[in-house]
């Protein structure tokens, strides 16, 4: 039982949070890239577009993750109450 919560909880956390954080990877490949190339050095250029992205892709990704961690919720739920 509890491994299986385990392996639930750590399943949800990689759907929620995997997007985000695959999208941080993938820009910060692509800045990493683009810096030496370019030979600019500006440590804004780093931060902004990944603050930007990242905050455009939770706002379209709220409500997957919002009803993801509600179905694990309520199913944890159900889980107590079954519980004797």
């Amino acid at each position: 039982m509890v491994v299986y919560l385990v392996r639930e909880a750590f399943f949800h956390v990689l759907l929620v949070a995997g997007p985000l954080l695959l999208l941080w990877l993938v820009l910060g490949l692509l800045i990493s890239i683009f810096q030496p190339a370019t030979t600019i050095s500006e440590q804004m250029l780093t931060f902004v577009p990944k603050l930007i992205a990242i905050a455009i892709v939770s706002v379209l990704t709220l409500p997957f993750m919002l009803g993801t961690l509600k179905r694990y919720v309520l199913e944890l739920f159900r889980m107590i109450a079954s519980v004797r």
